[in-house]
Formats: C-alpha cells, sequence, structure tokens
C-alpha cells in the first residue's frame, strides 16, 4: 500500500482534530471554574518555585484574515494604554497571592501585536515585571514581533530588558497570498527587523510559516522557503493553516475555492520539510524545525521537549501563569482562562484584582492522558514504563492503551520492549492517533484539519 493510501486508511485526509497545546483542549474548559480555583492555585505555588509568565497583548493595528487568534484591531494607542493599565493591576495581584520568593523561568509577551506598545508603555510594564520576580537560571524572555509594527526604539527597549529570543510571524511572503489573507509584510521589512534584532544581541530567533493557504503552491512555498532561510534563523515554526470560519469570523474573507485540498496541503507540508531538513534544520515534533545547537535539539535529545501554548519549549517550569484578557494559566491542578473580552478582563480585574473565569480542574485519568499526549506529540513514541512510573495506579489502563493503539495502527507504528514507536515518515498521524486517546473529543466538534 503507497503512503498517500496509509495516510488515507488511517484518516489524515479527512480526521478534524485538536492541536493539543492541552489536554484536555480550551473549548472543553467549564464556565467560573477558573475564577472558583485561580486563587487557591496561585497560593500553592511552593515558595522558591521557578514559573513562567505569559502576557496577552490582543490589539493589533490591522486584523489579519487568517488569524484565528483573540485580538481586536485598534487605529489610536489610546485603548492599548487603558488595557496596560488593568494588566498591571492584574499583575500585583496575582504577586501578592504568590509565596515571597518566587522567580521568573521564562517570560513571553505575545498577541495579538505587542511590538505596537509605545517605547514608554512597554518600559512601564517590564519594569514592574522586573520588581515583581526574580529571574531563575536559564531564564528566557521571548516576544512575538510582527516587523510592519516594531518600532527601532521599542525593540531596543526590549533588548534593553534582556529579550533574549524573538518569534517573527512570516506566514508566506508571496504577495498574491499575501493579499489574500489580509497580511502585507515585504521580505525587506522583515529582513530589517532580523538584522535590528540580532544587533541588540537577539540570541535564538523563530520564525512562523503557514501551508495550506490560499493560492499557496509548492512553487511560491519554495521561493517563501529560500527567503527564509536567507535570514537564518535557529527556528522555525510550519503550521497548517486553520481555516475555521465558524470560530473566527475574519476568515469569511478568504476565498474557499483558493484554498488547497487536504492532499494538496500534506504534499506542501512535506515539501517544506524536505527543504529545511536539506538545509541543516532538525524536525522535531509535528511541525518546529531547528538547528542542531538550538537549546531545543538538546532538550529533545534529553527527553526535556514539552509542548504548550506556544508550541514546543524546553521551559522546565510546572507552572505557566498567563495574565491578560483570554490568557490561559496551566497549573498543576488544571487550567484557568481569564475573561475573553477587554472589557470583561477589565471589569473583573477592577472587581477582585483576578480575572480568571473559565477553566478545567484535572483529574488523574486526564493527567495520564495528557502525559500520553504530549509523549507522542514531542517524541513519537509511547513508553510503558516512564508513563508507569509517573502514573503507578493505572499500570493496566497504561499497557491496555498502548496494546489497543499499536492494534489500531499497526502499519505506521512499531511496539517493541514496552515502547510504542510511530514511524517517522507518518508522523503526520500524531495529531490523529492522539485523537484515539482523547476522551473528550466529539464528531460533531469543529476542530480543524489533522493535516
Amino acid at each position: 500500500m503507497t503512503k498517500h493510501l496509509l495516510l488515507e486508511k488511517y484518516g489524515l485526509f479527512s480526521a478534524k482534530v485538536p492541536r493539543y497545546t492541552s489536554y484536555p483542549p480550551a473549548n472543553h474548559f467549564q464556565a467560573d471554574l477558573g475564577h472558583r480555583n485561580q486563587a487557591n492555585w496561585l497560593a500553592a505555588v511552593p515558595e522558591g518555585a521557578a514559573v513562567s509568565l505569559y502576557f496577552h497583548i490582543p490589539f493589533c493595528r490591522r486584523l489579519c484574515w487568517f488569524c484565528a487568534c483573540r485580538t481586536q484591531g485598534t487605529s489610536t494607542l489610546r485603548p492599548v494604554d487603558v488595557y496596560i493599565e488593568s494588566l498591571l493591576s492584574e499583575l500585583r495581584e496575582v504577586r501578592s497571592r504568590l509565596p515571597g520568593r518566587v522567580d521568573m523561568a521564562r517570560l513571553h509577551l505575545g498577541g495579538g501585536t505587542p511590538t505596537l506598545l509605545s517605547p514608554e508603555t512597554m518600559t512601564r510594564l517590564l519594569t514592574e515585571v522586573f520588581e515583581a520576580f526574580s529571574t531563575a537560571p536559564g531564564f528566557e524572555f521571548s516576544v512575538e514581533i510582527d516587523p510592519t509594527e516594531a518600532a527601532p526604539e521599542l525593540i531596543d527597549v526590549l533588548a534593553e530588558f534582556g529579550m533574549n529570543r524573538a518569534s517573527i510571524g512570516v506566514q508566506d511572503f508571496e504577495q498574491k497570498v499575501q493579499e489574500a489573507i489580509g497580511r502585507l509584510q515585504t521580505f525587506q521589512e522583515t529582513q530589517r527587523v532580523v538584522r535590528r534584532l540580532r544587533d541588540d544581541g537577539v540570541k535564538s530567533l523563530n520564525l512562523d510559516l503557514l501551508y495550506g493557504l490560499p493560492y499557496q503552491n509548492k512553487s511560491t512555498l519554495g521561493a517563501t522557503l529560500e527567503q527564509v532561510l536567507d535570514l537564518a534563523p535557529d527556528r522555525l515554526a510550519l503550521y497548517g493553516y486553520a481555516h475555521v470560519p465558524w470560530m473566527s469570523k475574519r476568515q469569511i474573507m478568504i476565498p474557499d475555492a483558493a484554498l488547497p485540498s487536504t492532499e494538496e496541503r500534506y504534499d506542501l507540508s512535506t515539501f517544506a520539510r524536505d527543504v529545511l531538513v536539506g538545509a541543516g534544520y532538525r524536525p522535531l515534533g509535528i511541525d518546529h524545525f531547528v538547528l542542531p545547537t538550538d537549546s531545543l535539539s538538546l532538550a529533545a535529545d534529553t527527553g526535556q521537549m514539552r509542548r504548550n501554548f506556544q508550541g514546543y519549549t524546553d521551559d522546565p517550569a510546572d507552572t505557566l501563569i498567563g495574565m491578560g484578557a483570554s490568557a490561559i494559566s496551566r497549573y498543576p491542578q488544571g487550567y484557568v482562562q481569564n475573561a475573553v473580552s477587554t472589557s470583561a478582563y477589565a471589569e473583573r480585574v477592577a472587581a477582585d484584582g483576578l480575572a480568571g473565569h473559565k477553566g478545567y480542574v484535572l483529574s488523574p485519568k486526564d493527567e495520564l492522558i495528557g502525559d500520553m499526549i504530549e509523549e507522542l506529540l514531542c517524541d513519537g513514541t509511547l513508553t510503558e514504563a516512564r508513563l508507569i512510573t509517573n502514573h503507578r495506579d493505572m499500570a493496566a489502563e497504561i499497557s491496555n492503551s498502548i496494546a489497543s493503539l499499536h492494534a489500531a495502527y499497526p502499519d505506521v507504528t512499531v511496539l517493541e520492549d514496552g515502547v510504542l514507536r510511530l514511524s517517522a515518515e507518518y508522523i503526520a498521524l500524531s495529531r490523529v492517533i492522539a485523537g484515539a486517546l482523547d476522551q473528550t473529543i466529539t464528531p460533531e466538534a469543529a476542530h480543524s484539519a489533522a493535516v
């Protein structure tokens, strides 16, 4: 049986599954559970622990049509500055609920467009962050940067506060594709920002690309990849465009007829993968590529690569605290999502300082399934001995699950010495197989394509 026929047999071209940056996925979070648990879970963080912080800046000068993130447009900085006041209030309240000494393992500014902030406002935000938290050994400070909205003075401010990792959204440099997704961004604009970041001492650069975009083909994608490689990023993320207009109304601006089929999407992803591997990048997980010298490559070798809301990471912290509208926190006990709209977020912060709304309390079974899905999506394996060590009361269930998956996917997996391994050439099936473990997924769930 040919590779394409096997992929079709196991549902790659028809399956709709979550991206599994959390388990359960965020659409299963329940109203008010976050609000009820947030204060207790903050207080339960151990003294001396290292946590990761995420700050969500949901504003954009323009709303790209392809984007399904929680964002809103603005033509002035006034609503942004008002929002930052709420964000600072939340930061102070969160810090007051934590033990006396808590360090930062990671700091990430995302959006939206964090680089929309003025240098003065960014300085004020970061000053309070670094006054509230000391940094842990190996601390990393990363920022999502829009090259069309990144003043040199702002990049200088970020560098002065120690930004050592930057992520730039490229998507595709082909103008026809950019026009179809509502995001005009030239190679020259991107190159200027990359050079500025390097000059300011940013040692690690990530670029985000999308396949499956309207009017995209191997020729245009190949030209984009050539330009991207000229920028010499340390990491690359190659995501499949998620066309979900029922969730993100702006996507109705993208013509359905111009989108590639699922089989064409797969061919684009494998084409890009071959180009990047041929250029010396190491494929990690389902959608990341890194230079062999990158820290994420080392984390993969030592079993320390993880998956969270920012994708693949070597973040060692057990607790991720998200602040800002719609931001999600991950505690050992479960998840908390802040109120989604900026107005509802501001109201909650004004009321008692915290903004938690939806949430989810993890059961031991949830923890096991989440652990299995994370290992599968990070390493393409399920290791019975490791899973039993972490979940001793579920040894029989672990053994049965691994045996059942091998029985369900015999052509693409190997089971040997208690390790189920997904064949490297069929890594695209990772999310499909993860969906077989997922006990929350339903046929009517409106998830994105598996490829």
